[in-house]
């Protein structure tokens, strides 16, 4: 039995057979003394993969970049992007492209290699990555992926033996990373810049192929594309806003096509419920602050809309008006993925006209008390409204609560039934930034028994179980909290 058959591995790579400007082959550089941190059982088995050889030295060799599996085509993806507003030329400056998995289901997803070494992408990087940037992006992705958010997933994390320098000197470690694929908004501005006509023709094909095959059928395929983009965008945004997450640097490089959440470097997720609320260390102006990603987005899918003008008609006036008539409407379904999100955070079944009202007046009572957005929601959900809460005790919640009552009484729908399904709207638990922190410390320092612990929370957010309320508690520190891309 080969390696390739112990493992699970039956990779492919059609990534590669797309025109050769679009990527550089390119192998993972060796590390020293790579050694297993963690592994993702359930995202192993969903590959058709086998947990027990993934632990072995051969299987370790693999996820640290040591060896590539048989049927491997290890490339480095190229792509530009708009980053904090600036077009650049990018690419997979410490990523590689193993391959794409074909999975027990029959899905096509691939596998990354992140923190694997230096590509003609690096930029003067160094092509790798340190352990807790890693097993942040592990952590999140997960609590993501608990959170029914699409997202990207982490197979591994492997420490390299080898120190980094960043700031400090740091430990080094690989990331295998699996997403639905790497086709970034930044993969196709990349091939209108820089290659041909014929070229981005290819890549919107292979997309078409790849996550939206049912556009075959358009009569219009390439704006069909679009809208179908331009949706599933609109649903992830606001997914995004609906539980506080922020994903800290939205250029156009870090939004995918499949509509996956990719990138995890300075993201956090909101504790005090503030629309200008920044977490990142580089984003001095808040582009990205949790109040302007439904912006950003669009912003981003004009971007992409850009790109695809010499596909929409050959006259570019009239290419260019149905590319704006399509941005025009993610305002709209960006609002209706939010408003029934929120209404079902209340608990509320069905549409009234003033629900919009309601729930503004609830998120405004929230910025003005500095109450902690996730923990509001799941006192509503409790019904525990005797903590010591600013807002919760104020005249004016007192107030909102007898209309919101008074709304949910007027629907046919029981009170159980509202507040089951606020129970699978609103998370118990979220990656809060102080545990993410403490977690990533004990991580460095040896112990990866606090992350486990987080992890095992984090798989089922929605549970409300006594042993989660620990995790539900505010940092004590006002300190205020910044994160850092990594790089």
């Amino acid at each position: 039995m080969t390696n390739n058959q112990k493992v699970g591995w039956k990779l492919d790579n059609s990534y590669a057979r797309l025109p050769e400007t679009f990527f550089t082959d390119v192998m993972p550089s060796s590390v020293r003394s790579p050694r297993l941190v963690i592994l993702n059982q359930d995202v192993a088995e969903s590959l058709g993969l086998s947990v027990e050889a993934l632990q072995s030295d051969d299987g370790i060799a693999v996820l640290s970049g040591n060896k590539v599996p048989e049927d491997a085509t290890p490339l480095a993806q190229a792509y530009a992007g708009h980053q904090f507003g600036h077009f650049t030329m990018l690419g997979d400056g410490r990523a590689v492209l193993l391959g794409e998995q074909i999975t027990p289901a029959g899905e096509r997803v691939d596998i990354q290699l992140k923190g694997a070494g230096r590509t003609p992408y690096s930029r003067g990087g160094d092509g790798r990555a340190a352990l807790g940037p890693m097993l942040r992006e592990y952590i999140i992705s997960e609590g993501m992926h608990g959170l029914g958010i699409p997202t990207t997933r982490s197979l591994a994390v492997v420490s390299t033996g080898e120190p980094i320098i960043r700031e400090t000197e740091l430990p080094g470690a690989v990331l295998t990373r699996v997403a639905a694929s790497h086709i970034r908004v930044g993969t196709f501005q990349y091939v209108a810049k820089w290659c041909g006509v014929e070229e981005l023709k290819i890549l919107a094909n292979y997309t078409i192929t790849r996550h939206y095959p049912e556009v075959k059928q358009s009569a219009t395929p390439y704006l069909t594309l679009l809208q179908e983009v331009i949706k599933r965008q609109a649903y992830l945004i606001a997914k995004w806003q609906l539980v506080g997450f922020i994903h800290g640097v939205m250029n156009t490089d870090n939004m995918t096509i499949s509509g996956e959440t990719i990138d995890y470097g300075p993201c956090a997720f909101m504790d005090t419920y503030d629309q200008a609320t920044v977490f990142s260390s580089i984003d001095t102006q808040g582009r990205y602050a949790y109040g302007n990603q439904p912006y950003m987005g669009v912003w981003n899918l004009a971007r992409f809309a850009e790109t695809l003008i010499p596909l929409l008609d050959e006259d570019d006036e009239k290419a260019l008006k149905l590319a704006q008539e399509e941005i025009s409407k993610f305002a709209d379904l960006y609002q209706a993925n939010w408003l029934t999100g929120m209404r079902a955070k209340l608990g509320l079944f069905h549409h009234e006209e003033q629900d919009e009202t309601l729930i503004k007046r609830l998120l405004e009572m929230m910025g003005k008390y500095k109450a902690d957005y996730t923990n509001t929601f799941r006192a509503l959900t409790i019904e525990n409204f005797n903590d010591e809460s600013a807002l919760l005790s104020s005249e004016e919640f007192m107030d909102w609560k007898t209309e919101w009552e008074q709304r949910l009484s007027r629907q046919e729908e029981s009170k159980g039934s509202s507040q089951q399904l606020m129970k699978q709207s609103n998370p118990s638990v979220i990656p809060r930034n102080h545990r993410v922190e403490e977690a990533l410390k004990a991580a460095e320092d040896g112990d990866f028994t606090v992350m486990e612990r987080l992890l095992k929370i984090l798989a089922d957010p929605y549970a409300y179980s006594p042993d989660q309320e620990e995790y539900c508690k505010r940092p004590t520190t006002k300190i205020p909290y910044r994160t850092f891309c990594g790089t």
